[in-house]
């Protein structure tokens, strides 16, 4: 099968290069996935970087979210069919015209949703899931905060936090950006360029729940614009992690600071996971209320140009390899 490989093991985009390696076999409870599309995440770019590894026993091979079409079925997933399209979450080997997966860790693909606008699915809607709605605990009626709204992440949460009733204010960079949030569903977009945010935020009426993928620049407007007992679930820290905290106002607005990461979490936990992503918000992406926008697909051979196009940082939604 074809692959992308690291050249030297860590480098810029250009060190992405195609190479074969032998086709990859399904053990017990595992599938394999013929590779139809691969979405690509940001920790790809740091893993790329080496400052991501990957955790022990996933393959060194870059993606983590993929789909395609079942074309093999080890022992002890009964679940599965050949042929059955499905999307999965991974802990590496997105990359390749063929991955191994958990069984556990595979969805199914709705009707009228294509290959494509699948593979940016997986890692966004079990990593919005998980933060938002587990660790920050939003509820109808609620308002969340997300920086980096028009990133793969962000515009997922626009959506889901929709869908779950809740209203969403959205912040990124430049009035194109600011503009398509609000396609998106957001109710109040700002552009930290040009806006005062915290004024803006604190006449919408505050934040019940941040999701940062910011880090150390927001942290005094993320204190400011929390609510009484609000939640700041941190999941990037691309401005730096080391922040200043105000812990006199934390202790009086009894804010809950908590944050996480997906890739390393044990099988069991990953398979609870996506469980729960199927009971309640797969049926938001069958309906259509959730779907995330793919910015540009690049073929398997150009994995370094869709870095690059990553990297950038113009894009609104996701993008994704193909094959």
């Amino acid at each position: 099968m074809r692959v992308i490989e690291i050249a030297g093991g860590s480098g810029p985009a250009e060190a992405l290069t195609l190479a074969e390696r032998p086709d990859p076999v399904a053990g017990p409870g595992q599938i394999r996935i013929r590779v139809r599309a691969a979405g690509i995440n940001r920790p790809d770019i740091l893993q790329r970087l080496g400052r991501y590894p990957a955790p022990p026993g996933a393959p060194d091979i870059l993606g983590l979210e993929v789909a395609g079409e079942i074309d093999q079925i080890g022992e002890g997933a009964p679940r599965w069919r050949l042929g059955d399209r499905v999307c999965a979450l991974l802990g590496g080997g997105g990359y390749a015209d063929c991955a191994i997966v958990d069984a556990r860790h595979a969805l199914p693909v709705p009707d009228g949703v294509d290959l494509i606008r699948a593979a940016a699915l997986p890692e966004t809607l079990c990593t919005v899931f998980a933060n938002v709605f587990e660790a920050g605990d939003l509820k109808a009626g609620e308002i969340l905060l997300i920086h980096g709204a028009t990133s793969g992440i962000g515009v997922t949460a626009i959506q889901m936090a929709k869908a779950a009733g809740a209203k969403v204010i959205a912040t990124s960079r430049g009035a194109e950006k600011t503009a398509a949030a609000l396609r998106l569903g957001a109710d109040l977009s700002l552009d930290a360029h040009a806006d005062d945010m915290e004024a803006a935020i604190a006449g919408f009426g505050g934040a019940d729940v941040v999701l940062d993928m910011v880090g150390a620049d927001y942290a005094a407007l993320n204190q400011a614009a929390l609510k009484q007992f609000g939640r700041w679930v941190v999941i990037a820290t691309q401005s730096g992690s080391a922040a200043q905290i105000d812990l006199a106002r934390l202790m009086m607005k009894r804010i809950v600071l908590t944050g996480s990461t997906l890739r390393a979490r044990p099988a069991d936990e990953k398979a609870r996971l996506i469980a729960a992503v199927e009971a309640t918000a797969w049926p938001w992406v069958a309906s259509g209320a959730v779907r995330p926008p793919v910015e540009a697909t690049f073929p398997l051979e150009q994995a370094s140009a869709a870095h690059l196009a990553l990297e950038a940082g113009g894009h609104v939604g996701k993008i994704v390899l193909t094959t």
